[in-house]
């Protein structure tokens, strides 16, 4: 039997390490980035059309994954040109090769794209971003599913992978507070989410191509939440709950920091993988707690 070739496009990051090491027990598997973090990719700018088509092309790839983005949203709101221009154009390069290659693409995007005035969103629920970068990957999606031949669209949550070489979010930021001695932690208690685990993630991606599934999905762990309990299970996982001070601040506590406008909930509901019975995403407290035995089990605080 043939084995089929994926090309992953953006591959520097925490998702990207998950998808690399899911997809390679079957795959042949080419990574790229821009400015690579490990041996396993080579160098790409995706925001160069001939380059992408030409590597994508000459790797006989069977599937395309779009994977890297622009994802910091103050950087993202500050440099808005550049922002579309990674999030949105790149994916336009994308659709048109996967159309010109006869091939699946496949695109990742975010709850964020949904403006918080409901507690909690289905697939089908119409978007409506409130930033830059929401904006860009809902363009992207938008653009997409009018042009493309055949495409799979996963969205999303709160992210959680990569450990501490990679983790550029909430988790690794409460650790390195933790790490650093702080007896108090500021968090907030308006925003609720869903965490998606990294490699959760990419299995249930891997499962969806491999029953050649297409459209757009809602792909985020179990469970409802808010930033306040993820932080609370971070310190009961460390046995710092009694020990660590949490004072509960409105967002407006960071607005100089973190100045972007953020939905108050990016809970996400996973109805269309329920409906075909393949949501294989677990619990977000069983993922964090994989997650913290794989990557900071042995650290010291």
């Amino acid at each position: 039997m043939k084995k089929n070739k994926i090309y992953i496009a953006g591959a520097g990051g925490m998702l990207g390490e998950a998808f690399f090491n899911v997809f390679r027990k079957k795959y042949y598997v080419k990574c790229s980035d821009k400015e690579p973090t490990d041996k396993w990719q080579s160098i790409l700018d995706f925001t160069d059309y001939n380059n992408y088509l030409d590597d994508v092309k000459n790797f006989e790839a069977d599937y395309l994954v779009h994977l890297g983005a622009m994802t910091n949203l103050e950087q993202c709101e500050s440099n808005p040109n550049e922002t579309y221009l990674n999030n949105t154009k790149s994916v336009e390069f994308a659709t048109k090769i996967s159309n010109i290659l006869k091939i699946k693409l496949v695109f990742i995007s975010t709850a964020g794209i949904f403006d918080g005035k409901k507690d909690t969103y289905i697939d089908d629920d119409i978007p409506n971003p409130l930033c830059h970068y929401a904006k860009s990957k809902y363009e992207s999606e938008k653009y997409i599913e009018k042009n493309s031949n055949e495409y799979l669209i996963c969205r999303a949550g709160w992210m959680m992978g990569g450990g501490e070489r990679k983790d550029k979010k909430f988790v690794n930021n409460i650790i390195k507070q933790i790490k650093k001695g702080n007896k108090e932690l500021n968090i907030v208690s308006d925003k609720n989410g869903t965490p998606t685990y990294t490699y959760d993630f990419a299995n249930n991606v891997f499962l969806m191509l491999e029953k050649n599934i297409t459209g757009k999905f809602n792909l985020v762990c179990e469970g409802l939440t808010s930033r306040l309990d993820v932080a609370k299970e971070i310190l009961k996982y460390f046995n710092l709950d009694n020990k660590i001070i949490i004072n509960e601040v409105e967002s407006s506590f960071f607005k100089n920091e973190f100045f972007v406008n953020r939905p108050l909930s990016e809970r996400l509901i996973n109805k269309k993988l329920n409906d075909l019975s393949l949501n294989i995403m677990r619990d977000w407290k069983l993922c964090l707690k994989e997650y913290l035995n794989e990557e900071y089990s042995n650290i010291k605080l």
